[in-house]
């Protein structure tokens, strides 16, 4: 006798309805009692599936969200909405606290120099010129001017793909890093990986007396 039919009495042969039909997945049935049998059969396939990366992934990606100045716990919301890797980092001159002086302050200098393996890109607004944020701060790879509430969705994108066109990133592998309103849209507009705002990146406490 072979497992999973019922014997009839009329020669042996399965009975109608013992038998899966077409197009069943083997889960559990809607008999009496199905709820409890559907919950234990869901569970029994959630403990097959990985639920932790193996020990050197997350090692490895430890590494990288210190090499990006985050926390890993940012990187790996990040990483999971965008689905790669962080390759540079778009920050507005607010965030950067870059009003007329164009020379980053301490705070933001030093977690810009730490960065590895990422563009430094920034937008900035008048009367900062880029071309002289970027040779004033080393630590900033490319500048362009940032765009401003008048203009319109076309224009931002546009501005917003362009540098990172410049430096052959795509927007998905750039996170935005603004610290003022509407600028949370160009993560949006630009089709980046995610938006942080300044204080979540750099810390409140490190940016304000």
């Amino acid at each position: 006798m072979s497992r999973g039919c019922n014997r009839a009495s009329d020669g042996g042969r399965p009975t109608l309805g013992s038998v899966p039909g077409l197009g069943h997945n083997g889960g559990p049935s809607l008999e009496p009692g199905a709820l409890w049998r559907t919950h234990a059969w869901r569970s029994a396939q959630k403990k097959l599936m990985p639920n932790t990366l193996p020990k050197l992934v997350l090692q490895m990606r430890l590494k990288r969200a210190a090499e990006l100045g985050m926390d890993y716990k940012t990187y790996a919301k990040v990483r999971q909405t965008s689905g790669q890797d962080v390759l540079g980092l778009l920050f507005s001159s607010n965030a950067l606290r870059l009003l007329k002086d164009p020379r980053l302050p301490e705070v933001e200098r030093a977690r810009l120099a730490h960065l590895k393996r990422a563009e430094r890109l920034a937008l900035t607004y008048p009367p900062l010129r880029p071309s002289e944020v970027a040779r004033v701060n080393p630590e900033i790879d490319a500048a362009d001017t940032a765009p401003v509430f008048t203009e319109g969705w076309t224009e931002m994108r546009a501005k917003l793909q362009g540098v990172m066109r410049q430096r052959g990133l795509s927007g998905a592998s750039v996170l935005v890093i603004g610290d003022a309103p509407l600028e949370n849209e160009w993560a949006a507009a630009g089709r980046a990986a995610a938006y942080l705002s300044a204080a979540e990146y750099f810390g409140a406490s490190a940016r304000r007396p």
